[in-house]
């Protein structure tokens, strides 16, 4: 019988996967994840990340093993491994799921490449997302800038259904694989944040939970910080943990058999997963963003260099209670609350003139579900130079934020222990007197007031 490779990416699953299902019907299937060989430091990840992929992997080399399989790992450049191993196995395919970043489409164009040479078969499919990048176009064929217009037209279109099981996968016996991996392959430390539990089971019950638990009440209570009322399956859609196309699935079926408020919710809830194709759009049309300011007239602008404030910044110290407790919360857990990722972007950009490409990164080496496209559509509107974004003269002020979102001070105790005993009601406001609101709380950083003013002179100055 001949054999097939299937690369596995992110798509670390069974269940609906499109090129695992279809591999496993072109013959053995011999599936290999290959490790990078990157060590200690990286821009666009870190330990949360890292650590909760090799407790994926883990639980994917198990899951294998019930469709006769195992899990080969390799590690070095993906295309030099893959040419190594199509040799060793006489593989006559390899089957993969494409990557909606530029960086992954690059060793695509390789692989295609390798394969014509080989004379054997590339088949990439499309996994990550309900519809590709040129699925939705204007009417004259054109990516859309603004997500409104987006969305309105993904809405309309029919959405791919679940694939079935994979039929066995009869790997062949004998082949070299490395170990799974640990942090010590990056040399990374252990993380310090509780990380959620890795592998495709684990995810599937975080995606039952939010369906049958939160989107019904997602549109009251999704800004709410300190409640638990967002899906929190981001990093198993960001490693494939579970399809896009299930969880649509069943949401859909949870919105067929709801009424009133919870159907408007459920709603939102499916506009969310817009906002991110909208954003995988975005990278796939516009690969600059990642380098510079989707919105041209915004690029040039005079960032001040990094300082003392941004590092009070990244660790949680700057003396705007609501900034530092996001920023805790992401050290402590690698996650951190949507509408709070908002108000410490701004803070970034707009109170201390910092670059957003600087904390762009930041969130990337500490994020579990950090994703590229979604990471750098979020700065952007934040910094006011994306796609759809904030106008630069919509700067959200951290206390005036503090009092609509976190009213009681719930979620910034929770965060801030040094602020347990603090009067909530002092965290909506500069303190008085220019006192610090405990003794081992620093003052604020910077004047929010005077900050402001300053920025939207940079940008009226700029945009002439």
């Amino acid at each position: 019988m001949s054999s097939v490779i299937h690369w596995f990416r992110r798509d670390l699953r069974i269940a609906d996967n499109s090129a695992l299902y279809h591999a496993s019907k072109a013959g053995g299937v011999i599936p290999v994840y290959i490790l990078s060989d990157w060590k200690k430091n990286h821009a666009w990840t870190g330990s949360n990340r890292q650590k909760f992929l090799c407790g994926c992997l883990e639980s994917l080399s198990k899951n294998l093993e019930t469709l006769d399989s195992t899990l080969i790992i390799r590690e070095g450049n993906a295309i030099s491994v893959l040419k190594k191993l199509i040799a060793e196995t006489d593989a006559t395919a390899v089957f993969f799921n494409r990557d909606p970043d530029p960086f992954g489409k690059k060793v695509e164009q390789k692989l295609a490449a390798l394969c014509k040479d080989l004379g054997i078969d590339c088949c990439g499919y499309d996994d990550v997302a309900l519809h590709s990048p040129e699925e939705i176009l204007t009417q004259s064929g054109n990516p859309y800038k603004v997500y409104t217009p987006y969305s309105n037209n993904w809405l309309t279109k029919p959405k791919p259904l679940p694939l079935p099981k994979p039929q066995p996968l009869k790997t062949p016996k004998g082949i070299f694989s490395l170990p799974l991996p640990t942090l010590s392959h990056w040399k990374l430390p252990e993380p310090i944040a509780e990380l959620p539990e890795p592998g495709e089971r684990a995810a599937r019950l975080r995606m039952n939970h939010a369906i049958s638990k939160i989107i019904g009440q997602y549109s009251q209570k999704r800004d709410i910080p300190s409640l638990e009322a967002t899906s929190r399956i981001s990093q198993d859609l960001r490693i494939g943990l579970i399809s896009i196309r299930t969880l649509y699935a069943k949401v859909a079926a949870a919105l067929e058999s709801t009424k009133g408020i919870s159907r408007a919710s459920i709603q939102i809830y499916i506009k969310e997963l817009a906002w991110r194709e909208f954003y995988f759009a975005i990278l796939h049309h516009f690969p600059q963003v990642l380098d510079h300011e989707f919105n041209e007239n915004w690029r040039g602008l005079p960032w001040d260099e990094p300082n003392e404030n941004f590092e009070k910044w990244k660790s949680g110290k700057t003396g705007f209670p609501i900034v530092d407790a996001g920023m805790r919360q992401l050290l402590q857990t690698g996650f951190m609350h949507n509408r709070v990722r908002m108000i410490t972007a701004m803070f970034l950009t707009k109170d201390l003139h910092i670059d957003w490409k600087l904390g762009e990164s930041h969130f990337m080496q500490h994020l579990t579900d950090g994703e590229i496209a979604s990471n750098n559509g979020g700065w952007q509107w934040s910094a006011g130079t994306g796609a759809d974004a904030a106008p630069y003269f919509r700067i959200q002020n951290p206390w005036s934020q503090t009092a609509k979102y976190d009213p009681t001070g719930v979620y910034i105790k929770r965060w801030i222990p040094e602020l347990n005993s603090v009067d909530p009601r002092k965290f909506q406001a500069p303190p008085e007197n220019n006192l610090p609101l405990a003794p081992d709380y620093p003052l604020p950083c910077v004047d929010h007031k005077t900050e402001r003013e300053r920025t939207l002179g940079i940008f009226k100055k700029h945009r002439v």
